[in-house]
């Protein structure tokens, strides 16, 4: 067993794949999918189900997966507007090397901040992290843990 996506629905799936790129340097692993018909309505339980979009590699990873998979539905359903404790799937993390210069690249990239930049000592380590939210609303935590020496 192992894991192999994570799938954000997205409302200009073209623009969100750019920001993931931009921001957190995600590489695109395929062409754009076109997926349509019986199969995808009986398999999502969604009526005349239709979506675009595409797979990334996420960073830190070289081959074909783990991805994140952003697509589009021709239709789709309204979205509630982000917070962190809110049930379902919370948020997706990124370790990165300055939480604060991506905070600021998120935002210069049409992301939102959500928390603050803070810090945690937790004896074996310093943990830095703050919550966004990307350009369509999903909440992402930034974080860099410093391992005690």
């Amino acid at each position: 067993m192992k894991y192999m996506h994570t799938n954000i629905i997205a409302k200009d799936w073209r623009k969100l794949a750019d920001f993931y790129i931009k921001v957190f340097e995600c590489k695109e692993t395929s062409s754009e999918r076109n997926l349509f018909g019986d199969w995808l309505e009986k398999g999502t339980g969604v009526k005349n189900a239709k979506l675009r979009g595409m797979h990334l590699v996420l960073p830190g990873y070289e081959k074909d997966e783990p991805t994140l998979e952003i697509f589009q539905y021709e239709e789709m359903e309204d979205k509630l507007p982000p917070v962190a404790n809110r049930m379902g799937i919370g948020h997706l993390c990124f370790s990165v090397d300055d939480v604060k210069a991506v905070q600021e690249k998120m935002i210069e990239n049409g992301g939102q901040k959500i928390g603050e930049v803070v810090s945690k000592d937790y004896g074996s380590g310093t943990l830095v992290f703050t919550y966004a939210a990307d350009p369509e609303g999903n909440i992402i935590e930034i974080q860099n843990w410093e391992p005690k020496k």
